[in-house]
């Protein structure tokens, strides 16, 4: 049998070049969108009296059958005819013969690849914002479930002060959130139609741009179509916005996968989403979170690619934009998988309650409540600040002996001293008394869990209106 080199070398020079260009393996993922983009284009035409409307159903019915076949998988696509456009096209002309052959008028692959990456992209950002929505209403469920709870919150990794676990879900929410909002925003820009741009100049046929666009449900146009052919500033937007809400996810599992530590002890993981060790008997590992943590790092490679890909592209249309594909399905995809694996492994989750509190009432939380304290009391804070940080020096970490050296200290420096004070240095206090807008006491959180709510609200009506533009695509295949 002969090597893989050895064949490739004894390879005319048409197959080699063939082999190399072809990009049918990867973009026949955008089929639907490429149909429905014809069908649009179809009707543009008919519009501008270039085909009549025998012609129009002649060509949108072995579209829409084509449409049936690949969905179906009895449709093959061939390497040969290079890209999803011109293997469409070959079966529409081999199907109704002269006829199909005008399909192409006024149009180029460079406007048509556009349009249907546009249309694939928008679809993607719909379907990863329903997602994001639903890794939204679990984190606020058990955001609600957790009032009350309380746990250790760290800076640098260090104990730091007393958090509701309410409040630290609620975070993640909000990142969550502008995640979604850059979503959104992205399919604002995503939804042009570059349609009617030709190769580069337009076209010298009478086609009104805005039949297409309305048919595909698309809310405007391109305004030039030099930029329109050459724009893949919505790829990348896409693959910033998507890589972005995977370091989000990927901070997420990094505490978890740390929560689920012995040393930490504040999760048990879920045996239907977790492993065990194949040599250790005793262990039982975050293999999901630890997997979307890594893969984060794969979307930020997919980022650089598309960026990197764009950075010296002269104008107009480029071969080098067929790079795009791979990159971006991949972003696509990662996400959409690492949402919806973490939705579920955070329903799951159990959450140790006592381990949490125990952990949160060591490592003196709250020693800023004690600096607090003497500052409200006159002692700015800065001294006070110093005053406390000595004491906790002393104590060497002992909850106990920081206590005590608190209670001398506040009896030697106020005159007014009452043993009641001290209640302040109680965890359930120092959460409570933070009741500021946006802080984590309890009133605030459940303020705070008031407006995810309507935020929600907002996102599923943003959602709804993009599923009706998007349903375009599929209502012109049927």
């Amino acid at each position: 049998m002969r090597s893989r080199s050895t064949r490739n070398r004894s390879q005319q020079p048409n197959e080699v070049f063939l082999d190399f260009t072809s990009s049918v393996g990867f973009d026949c993922r955008l089929w639907k969108h490429d149909i429905a983009g014809s069908i649009a284009h179809a009707n543009a035409l008919k519009n501008a009296r270039v085909i009549s409307k025998s012609e129009l159903d002649q060509i949108v019915g072995c579209l829409k059958d084509l449409a049936h076949d690949i969905e179906n998988g009895t449709m093959q696509f061939d390497p040969k005819l290079e890209d999803i456009h011109m293997n469409i096209e070959k079966q529409l002309i081999d199907a109704i013969g002269e006829t199909g052959k005008k399909l192409h008028t006024g149009r180029s692959r460079n406007d048509q690849i556009a349009l249907d990456m546009r249309l694939m992209a928008r679809e993607a950002l719909l379907d990863i914002s329903i997602s994001a929505l639903a890794f939204q209403s679990e984190l606020l469920k058990r955001a609600n479930e957790s009032m009350g709870i309380v746990l250790p919150g760290v800076t640098h990794l260090q104990h730091a002060q007393p958090v509701l676990l309410s409040h630290h879900l609620l975070a993640h929410f909000w990142k969550i959130q502008r995640d979604v909002d850059r979503l959104h925003d992205c399919y604002l820009r995503t939804n042009i139609s570059p349609l009617g741009s030709g190769a580069l100049a337009g076209t010298t046929f009478k086609i009104d741009r805005l039949v297409a666009q309305r048919l595909l449900g698309m809310t405007a146009l391109t305004e030039n179509s030099l930029d329109a052919v050459s724009d893949r500033d919505f790829a990348a937007e896409a693959a910033f916005a998507l890589t972005l809400l995977m370091i989000h996810l990927s901070s997420l599992s990094e505490e978890i996968i740390l929560w689920s530590s012995q040393e930490y002890g504040f999760v048990t993981l879920p045996k239907e989403l977790s492993s065990g060790s194949s040599m250790m008997p005793q262990k039982r590992n975050p293999d999901l979170p630890e997997l979307v943590r890594g893969k984060s790092g794969r979307a930020v490679g997919d980022l650089v690619a598309i960026l990197t890909l764009l950075k010296s592209l002269p104008l107009a249309y480029n071969r080098d934009l067929q790079e795009d594909k791979e990159s971006l399905f991949d972003v696509i995809d990662t996400a959409e998988a690492s949402l919806r694996a973490l939705t579920h492994f955070l329903h799951e989750l159990k959450f140790d309650k006592e381990r949490m509190r125990i952990s949160a009432e060591t490592g003196l939380l709250t020693a800023t409540d004690l600096a607090d304290f003497l500052t409200s009391r006159g002692i700015p804070f800065r001294t006070a600040h110093g005053m406390v940080k000595e004491i906790a020096e002393r104590s060497k970490g002992d909850n106990g002996k920081f206590m005590l050296l608190a209670e001398r200290m506040i009896r030697e420096e106020l005159k007014d001293y009452n043993t009641a004070d001290l209640r302040i240095l109680s965890v359930k206090n120092a959460v409570d008394r933070r009741n500021i807008e946006g802080g984590t006491g309890g009133p605030a959180v459940a303020k705070q869990m008031k407006k995810a709510g309507a935020v929600m609200e907002r996102n599923s009506s943003r959602n709804d209106k993009m599923k009706m533009q998007v349903a375009k695509v599929d209502k012109l295949l049927m």
